[in-house]
């Protein structure tokens, strides 16, 4: 495990940072906004976590270690030097979601109208969470155009969007709670 002991390093003062490969990159670079966006939506799911009940509460919960997980899977680049126990997201995980997904929306209607982010504390809030995942996908698909990016990760962080958009509905009660779009028809 991880032992911080000091928490400032002054090593990011110049305006770089290390990845878990042991080399630098500029703190600039779209590796490192993928890994904050990531933080970010890690951080907005945090927030929805006040407003769960326990069963969602726990779900969350191990989202948000597979988004640590997603994190130090980017620190260490797929054509980098991987050090020893350099974690990577796995299908499991995604597989996880998918099942949960699956298991959640069993107790939804189909949709017949698209959805507004909104209806209950919760529901908004995972309704956020999700949108922050939506951006730190389109960064981690901007650094796959210059780098390699696991598949995995790639496809855990779609699917983590999906589960989030159904627990939302879950949240406004089983989808009745649901704020309808309303289109305005000139």
């Amino acid at each position: 495990m991880v032992v911080l002991n000091r928490i400032y390093t002054k090593t990011g003062d110049t305006g770089d940072t290390g990845l878990g490969d042991g080399s630098r990159i500029p703190k600039r670079s779209i590796r490192i906004a993928a890994i904050g966006d990531v933080d970010e939506a890690n951080a907005a799911i945090g927030v929805a976590r006040l407003f769960a009940d326990s069963e969602s509460d726990a779900a969350l919960a191990r989202i948000q270690n597979d988004l640590f997980d997603l994190g130090a899977d980017l620190c260490v680049p797929e054509n980098g030097r991987r050090p020893q126990g350099a974690l990577r997201i796995v299908a499991a995980q995604i597989e996880r979601l998918e099942r949960e997904i699956d298991t959640m929306n069993e107790r939804l209607k189909p949709l017949t109208s698209f959805i507004l982010p909104g209806g209950s504390e919760l529901s908004a809030h995972l309704h956020f969470a999700r949108t922050v995942v939506r951006r730190a996908e389109r960064t981690m698909s901007e650094l796959s155009a210059q780098a390699p990016v696991g598949a995995e990760a790639s496809a855990y962080i779609n699917r983590l969007s999906d589960f989030l958009f159904v627990a939302a509905r879950i949240a406004n009660g089983n989808g009745t709670g649901d704020v309808l779009w309303t289109p305005e028809i000139g």
